[in-house]
């Protein structure tokens, strides 16, 4: 089963993302400091392995633990650890999801950093309960007496090219109805190791969702020093006044491309990465939609009941008077994820542009 998940990793595209998002803006002073230091071309899944040999390095108190993880992972991401900082510190789980998450929380109760790894997101649901009527109510439910803040689960989420039903679902919208808990997804190498050096660090539970297309895919140069990115703070990386296109992990590559086709037909689009989606930033999502007077949301998760819908709500509470087109949602089918059909199901460049360009022409 190992080899066979092993051979699955290594089956991904090649790379053909070789450059980060555009920065129009910086918004924090840990962003332009970061951007300063000198940087090592990787890809995303080298910039988190980077992340937890830090993590490791400077925290005794640390783990990383779950399924296969003492030889690297199916995806590679802990490559070398077991090696450098021994078997009582990288370790592998039995197959029981359940099991990584709850003893997560109570390592993470005695005061440790628990870095739990479910291997697929798809399989994150045995653990639910634990996630959701647990780590998340703990702190709640002592009264601020004890808490399993140290507790960070990482997983790899959404489409892969080849993975099915069982191994390309997009659970985001699940955890982010539950308070307690944060929920973050990074779009890129350089964003991936500066958030989840924060998660890791954050004082509540935070479950970390890595876009398994761009482990291998996404390249960028990425400051190999200990560096940490905000949480709950969306980011600007491409500015414009016609329409605002809002988004989070492996969806910001093609929304930033069907922006640079909108450009070529006069639309100027002005595109969002969310990153955290609990707590999510309204505020900024809010000044821009106010700016431009239009809102797209894309997301691989489906429609009904995805995080899009949230945002949309919020959006129409606060700049409904302000809005000139009906919020577009641009996501996933209410189907199970496909095989053969995934170019059918996921949202792709041409349906986010006609998006643009129906509601721009509204």
């Amino acid at each position: 089963m190992a080899a066979k998940l092993r051979s699955y990793g290594r089956g991904l595209a090649p790379l053909l993302w070789r450059r980060g998002l555009s920065n129009a803006s910086s918004s924090t002073m840990i962003q332009q400091q970061q951007q300063q230091q000198s940087g090592k071309s990787m890809n995303l899944y080298s910039a988190i392995n980077q992340a937890l040999h830090i993590v490791l390095e400077t925290d005794p108190r640390a783990y990383v633990f779950g399924e296969d993880v003492s030889f690297g992972g199916v995806f590679r991401c802990t490559t070398g650890l077991v090696d450098r900082f021994g078997k009582n510190r990288v370790f592998n789980t039995p197959l029981c999801e359940q099991g990584i998450v709850g003893f997560g929380i109570g390592l993470a109760a005695m005061g440790n950093r628990a870095i739990a790894e479910i291997q697929f997101a798809d399989y994150i649901y045995p653990a639910f309960d634990q996630i959701v009527n647990e780590a998340a109510k703990f702190r709640y439910r002592s009264g601020n007496q004890f808490n399993c803040g140290g507790l960070t689960i990482r997983a790899p989420y959404g489409a892969v090219e080849h993975g099915g039903h069982y191994h390309s679902q997009s659970p985001e919208a699940f955890f982010c109805h539950v308070p307690g808990i944060k929920v973050v997804i990074p779009r890129s190498p350089r964003e991936a190791k500066g958030l989840l050096l924060s998660c890791i660090r954050d004082p509540n539970p935070v479950v970390f969702f890595e876009p398994k297309l761009l482990y291998r895919k996404a390249v960028e140069e990425v400051p190999e020093d200990d560096y940490m990115l905000p949480l709950s703070e969306a980011e600007v990386i491409r500015e414009g006044s016609d329409i605002t296109l809002v988004g989070w992990g492996a969806q910001l590559s093609i929304m930033e491309q069907a922006c640079i086709d909108a450009e070529k037909d006069g639309i100027s689009c002005e595109l969002i990465d969310l990153k955290t989606l609990i707590p999510w930033d309204k505020e900024t999502v809010e000044t821009s939609v106010r700016k431009t007077g239009r809102l797209l949301i894309s997301h691989e998760a489906p429609v009904t009941g995805g995080f899009g819908a949230e945002i949309s709500a919020s959006i129409v509470e606060r700049c409904f008077l302000r809005l000139e087109a009906p919020v577009a949602r641009v996501c996933g089918l209410d189907t199970p994820f496909p095989l053969v059909f995934e170019p059918f199901y996921v949202p792709n460049k041409n349906k986010i542009l006609d998006a643009i360009k129906s509601t721009v022409n509204y």
